[in-house]
C-alpha cells in the first residue's frame, strides 16, 4: 500500500501514533520519548511509498532503531569523555609536581566544558580525538569538504579551549592544539 498523499500519511499517523508512543514510553527515557516518536514518523514519511500494508510492526522496528542509534551515540559520547580524561591524566602522571587536586579539578572542568559544547562541536572533536580520523576521512563522515571540516575542527577546539581552565601542556596532551 504505497502512500502517495499527505492525507494518506496523516491517516497512518493518526491510526498508529498512540501505539508507537506507548511502545517508546515502555523503552525510552521520558525525556527522549517525543524525539524518538518524531524521528520514527519522519522515517516513515521518508519511506512512505515503501510502507507495508500493516505499517504498525514497521513503525515499531523503526522506533527501536531510533532508540538503538541514540543509545550508541550516548555510549560514544561517554567513552570520549573517559578517553579525554585518561589522556589528561596520562599527560600529568609522570610529573611529580602536579597536584592531584588540580588534576581532579581539571577533569571536572573538562567534563563540564565537553557537555557545554554543541553536538556538532562534540562530533567534530570526537572524530579527531576518539576516532583518530584524518581531515579527509572525517570530512567524508560529515559530508563536507576537507577545508570545511578543518575550519569546524579549529572552531570546536577554540570553543573547548575557551571553556577549559587547562594549561597549554594539558591541552597539547589531548591532541586538541596540534
Amino acid at each position: 500500500m504505497p502512500i502517495d498523499t499527505e492525507a494518506q500519511f496523516t491517516d497512518v499517523y493518526r491510526a498508529h501514533y498512540e501505539d508507537v508512543l506507548r511502545f517508546v514510553r515502555r523503552r525510552a527515557h521520558p525525556m527522549n520519548v517525543d524525539d524518538v516518536v518524531g524521528e520514527t514518523f519522519l522515517a516513515a514519511w521518508r519511506r512512505r511509498r515503501e510502507l507495508p500494508e500493516n505499517p504498525r510492526p514497521w513503525l515499531f522496528g523503526a522506533a527501536r532503531n531510533v532508540m538503538l542509534n541514540a543509545n550508541r551515540g550516548m555510549r560514544r559520547q561517554s567513552a570520549l569523555v573517559v578517553r579525554i580524561q585518561q589522556a589528561a591524566a596520562t599527560a600529568d602522571i609522570d610529573d611529580p609536581t602536579v597536584d592531584a587536586t588540580a588534576q581532579v579539578d581539571s577533569r571536572i572542568d573538562l567534563v563540564a566544558a565537553w557537555r557545554s559544547l554543541a553536538p556538532a562541536d562534540q562530533e567534530v572533536l570526537a572524530l579527531h580525538v576518539w576516532e583518530e580520523l584524518d581531515a579527509r576521512d572525517a570530512a567524508t563522515v560529515l559530508g563536507c569538504t576537507r577545508a570545511a571540516y578543518a575550519m569546524r575542527l579549529t572552531r570546536a577546539r577554540r570553543r573547548l579551549a575557551g571553556r577549559l581552565s587547562l594549561t597549554a601542556p594539558a591541552l597539547s596532551a589531548l591532541s586538541l592544539t596540534h
